[in-house]
């Protein structure tokens, strides 16, 4: 096997890791199927709401694992297999695990919102600017009590990290494949939060300790139509 061909399959593998729906399985355990509560999404703050601190927290933790695991684990395999892992494998393991959080095939691609699985594949690409973005997470939290709100600032503050520790040079070199997936990952949380900013200059995001009844249906505007048959 060929350096490429073991970086290709480790990436499609990680995928398929990042695609597992943590929140959705946790629910199951509890006999509720999370799209069909809350706010419908199947990552870990509806986990929270729905489902409880435990489950919800244990939901986070496989969520960050999936970016984290995959992005230290990999490489460093491949490189004791003497397989030479090429330079853009790390952003490339931590880009899967995000897009199949957010795009998981076992759910047609209904996934969540990929700021837990960001955050793991961070915390193992660049872990200054990931302390930074969640210094604008748990202040944003504790002024608003609104976790979409803190997700989004600190999802916005990534990149801008990355730049003040890095310097401006992001953008060529070894560290642009990480400087693009840095860009594309806050933009893509900031579009999977499309309903909540909705809700957000609205005024009706629920801040957190709100708990949203199990029994009732997520909201319209996040509802899937259903399938048909």
């Amino acid at each position: 096997m060929t350096p490429t061909i073991a970086a290709a399959l480790s990436v499609a593998l990680t995928y398929l890791l990042g695609a597992i729906p943590f929140a959705l399985l946790a629910g199951k355990l509890e006999g509720i199927d999370l799209r069909e509560h809350g706010s419908g999404n199947v990552g870990a703050t509806n986990a929270l709401r729905v489902l409880g601190k435990g489950p919800g927290l244990v939901v986070l933790l496989c969520d960050i694992g999936k970016g984290v695991v995959p992005v230290l684990l990999l490489p460093w395999l491949l490189a004791r297999l003497e397989l030479a892992p090429p330079g853009w494998l790390a952003p490339a393991l931590a880009g899967a695990a995000i897009l199949g959080h957010v795009f998981p095939v076992y759910l047609r691609f209904k996934g969540g919102k990929g700021v837990a699985t960001s955050a793991g594949a961070f915390l193992a690409l660049h872990p200054p600017a990931l302390g930074l973005a969640a210094l604008a997470f748990f202040l944003t939290l504790g002024a608003s009590k609104i976790v979409s709100l803190s997700s989004l600032i600190a999802a916005a503050t990534l990149p801008v990290a990355a730049v003040l520790i890095d310097g401006w040079d992001l953008a060529s070199g070894a560290q642009a494949p990480r400087t693009g997936l840095l860009v594309a990952m806050a933009a893509l949380v900031w579009i999977r939060h499309r309903a909540n900013l909705g809700r957000l200059l609205r005024g009706e995001e629920p801040r957190l300790g709100q708990k949203k009844a199990a029994s009732g249906p997520p909201p319209e505007e996040e509802q899937e139509p259903a399938p048909s048959h």
